[in-house]
């Protein structure tokens, strides 16, 4: 076989891995349309290229309002690689305790809320930390790891916790011990990864679940949808409705957070 017939079937395998998990997206699906319909956000975080599944649930085409993307650009900004905001930096961060702290004391979070955190490895500190912090609060929480992987790695916390351990439901990617699933002839290591397959058709299997689920429930969402689907005035008026919403959602996350002024929140 060609090494582009060998991934597309080795992405076969990540199909099914996922097709197997077919009751767990569901009931995922469930705790996401309790927090929406509730008025209420689900919290998606990925540090690294675990960020790529943060934007594939919200906000781009054929996704909706509901979910708080949390994305610290210290630890994802990837693009240039070496100097200042460079990959060792974020590498680095991701393994600082108490980062995650910082970034979650800026939302007022309400155990209505539920989570979803990505980490291929399940082993970075931030996520973990992340995934603790929400436990703590009574957030249902979700994790997506790639399980092979996971189980051969080595947390990153003194205490070699991982995320799984802090998640009511874990979602496995079907990617392989190192992520990377093609071994091409005189190379040394594989190339081509497969946790990003893997972990994309998850968040899209449960966005098909959860906009059927809204739908059921008499609150169909509104969905970021092309003009040559819908014409231009239609997808402008979703892609408006859609932002507004999310404005609306966003702005319950910051009315009582932290230090109480002579503005804030008064019920």
């Amino acid at each position: 076989m060609t090494y582009t017939q060998q991934y597309l079937q080795k992405c076969q395998g990540l199909m099914e891995a996922v097709a197997l998990q077919e009751d767990k997206i569901l009931e995922v699906a469930r705790l996401f349309a309790d927090s929406i319909l509730s008025g209420r956000m689900v919290h998606i975080f990925g540090s690294g290229h675990s960020r790529i599944m943060v934007e594939e649930m919200w906000p781009r085409y054929g996704s909706f309002p509901g979910f708080n993307p949390i994305v610290e650009l210290s630890l994802t900004f990837h693009n240039l690689v070496v100097g200042a905001n460079g990959q060792r930096q974020a590498m680095f961060l991701e393994n600082v305790p108490g980062f995650a702290r910082q970034i979650l004391r800026n939302f007022d979070l309400s155990n209505e809320d539920s989570a979803l955190i990505i980490s291929s490895s399940g082993c970075n500190v931030v996520p973990i930390e992340l995934a603790e912090l929400f436990k703590e609060q009574g957030i249902k929480t979700i994790g997506i790891i790639s399980k092979k992987h996971s189980e051969v790695s080595l947390s990153k916390r003194k205490d070699g916790r991982k995320l799984q351990d802090y998640c009511d439901i874990v979602l496995d990617s079907g990617a392989p011990v190192g992520d990377a699933m093609i071994k091409v002839e005189h190379l040394e290591t594989p190339v081509a990864p497969g946790s990003t397959v893997g972990s994309c058709m998850l968040i899209n299997c449960i966005k098909a679940e959860l906009a059927n689920l809204l739908t059921q429930a008499g609150e169909p969402p509104k969905v970021l949808t092309a003009a040559a689907i819908v014409g231009a005035e239609r997808a402008t008026e979703l892609f408006q409705s859609a932002y507004d919403e999310h404005a609306h959602r966003v702005s319950r996350l910051y009315k009582r957070v932290g230090i109480p002024s002579y503005v804030s929140e008064k019920n």
